[in-house]
């Protein structure tokens, strides 16, 4: 992976809790690290090969500018939003801004903050067993596209299976979805759920019945577990629906917890089913 720099970039913007900063003003100075594949670049002298690091700093100069933000966090995010929204070069962004006029009383050099935008590979379980299955699923692939900083790269096949656990229900349709997000897990997370609510979902009987159903399977190469989410999924090495199509569409994808490829899972599942047959 390549490196580009940018260090110091001088800017005088209007960002502060208190009304004299947002009214005077004061400058700001703003470093960013840009990382992305070069190769082509080294080899070619191609600029498209590459980020012009002028239109990025003209980038960073346009989100400082164009509005007022209490918190210079608030800033420093919406700087790296920009960034890895507008270069799609860009695998991660790191930004640093520096506030050397901040209102401290102690003698001091600078206070700076730090934010970082990086795209993960997601895995999704998606399905459905209720009135047009098919539909709702394709409407919760649309809303997933329309989230800003996730991007639906592939889609699998959608097999029809039998329900898991509860089986006093009709079958699904399952299929795996591959994202690519600079969102945290948790915040990924959370605009599932808020789809989920939109197409009608009712958590009523653990299992049962839904309209969709989104499961983050694997988040990277990450190990989450927190109180709301645990990733990669704890039960997906025994579900066939999940690993089926996940094998479709990502066999080579490493399970961090199991230290075997999601080829190798599926494999040794249908090796287990086949030995109760």
């Amino acid at each position: 992976m390549g490196h580009i720099g940018i260090r110091d970039l001088e800017i005088f913007a209007h960002h502060g809790v208190y009304p004299e900063e947002n009214e005077k003003g004061q400058t700001f100075f703003v470093s960013a690290d840009l990382y992305l594949d070069t190769w082509q670049a080294e080899h070619t002298d191609d600029l498209t090969a590459s980020v012009h690091y002028g239109i990025a700093c003209e980038r960073i100069k346009r989100v400082m500018t164009e509005k007022n933000y209490q918190l210079i966090e608030r800033a420093a995010g919406e700087i790296c939003e920009d960034l890895i929204q507008t270069f799609p070069e860009l695998n991660k962004v790191q930004v640093r801004l520096y506030k050397p006029e901040a209102p401290i009383e102690i003698p001091f050099g600078t206070v700076f903050v730090e934010a970082c935008r990086e795209w993960k590979d997601v895995y999704v379980g998606i399905g459905s067993n209720m009135g047009e299955k098919e539909a709702y699923i394709r409407s919760a692939i649309d809303m997933l596209s329309d989230i800003r900083g996730v991007q639906v790269k592939k889609v699998s096949a959608l097999i029809q299976t039998e329900p898991y656990g509860y089986t006093d229900q009709d079958v699904f349709l399952n299929g795996c979805l591959k994202l690519r997000t600079w969102l945290p897990a948790e915040v990924l997370l959370t605009f599932m759920q808020e789809i989920e609510l939109k197409l009608h979902r009712e958590r009523k009987i653990h299992w049962g019945p839904r309209t969709i159903d989104l499961d983050m399977l694997l988040y990277g190469e990450e190990i989450i577990h927190t109180e709301r989410l645990s990733v990669p999924h704890p039960d997906m090495k025994n579900r066939r629906f999940v690993l089926e199509p996940l094998d479709e569409i990502a066999g080579w994808a490493w399970h961090p917890g199991e230290k075997k490829t999601i080829h190798q899972m599926y494999e040794m599942l249908k090796k287990r089913e086949a030995e109760k047959s």
